[in-house]
């Protein structure tokens, strides 16, 4: 009787031992991931306000700049122009943080709106009147302190996707993120045009 009673016992206790421990490995799994994810959106923050920083001050700049550039409307467009398509990218990426098609929108936007700025800084080395001017002084100052603290953020936020996206990807780990589509993150790449214009120079 009592070798009946334990075997009947071990005939439940054994696949009930194994589901709690794949439901204990599942949701360690799952924690770990949400883990990752908070990280990458927590450094997209940080980038976010960095981002939206510059594009406060590039109003100012063109302000600064229109009185002395009087002939050079169609480069001071431009500038406003892609600052515009870069607000109207992040903005989508802060959406959905590290979507692909998302994020190659805002490294396109960006690049372009650095192009525009290079653009500018260029054409504003024939204007001496510039080079002296309080506020442009500041205005640059600003703007490479805030250049300087996207690229730290850049970083962060770029090592935070990739233990992310490697967690997701690796097994067993990828069965617990496909079930609950926890999707692939892209990195905040910089293409090769921005990084010869992040210069702010007069």
């Amino acid at each position: 009787m009592n070798v009946f009673i334990l075997a009947n016992i071990w005939s439940w206790a054994i696949p009930l031992a194994i589901a709690l421990i794949f439901i204990l490995w599942a949701g360690a799994v799952y924690n770990a991931l949400v883990k990752l994810r908070n990280f990458y959106e927590n450094a997209w923050a940080q980038i976010d306000v960095q981002l939206e920083r510059r594009y406060d001050l590039i109003p100012d700049l063109v302000e600064t700049v229109k009185g002395i550039m009087k002939h050079e409307s169609e480069t001071l467009e431009a500038v406003i122009q892609a600052r515009n398509s870069a607000v109207a990218a992040k903005a989508q990426n802060s959406s959905n943080i590290g979507d692909p098609d998302s994020m190659g929108a805002l490294i396109a936007a960006e690049a372009g709106l650095q192009g525009a700025l290079g653009n500018l800084f260029a054409l504003s080395e024939s204007y001496p009147d510039l080079k002296a001017n309080q506020n442009m002084l500041q205005l640059q100052e600003e703007m490479t302190s805030t250049e300087n603290k996207i690229a730290f953020a850049r970083q962060a936020f770029n090592d935070s996707v990739t233990s992310y996206n490697n967690k997701r990807e690796t097994f067993p780990s990828n069965i617990i993120a496909g079930a609950f589509g926890f999707k692939d993150k892209s990195l905040y790449e910089v293409s090769e045009e921005k990084r010869e214009k992040v210069a702010v120079k007069f």
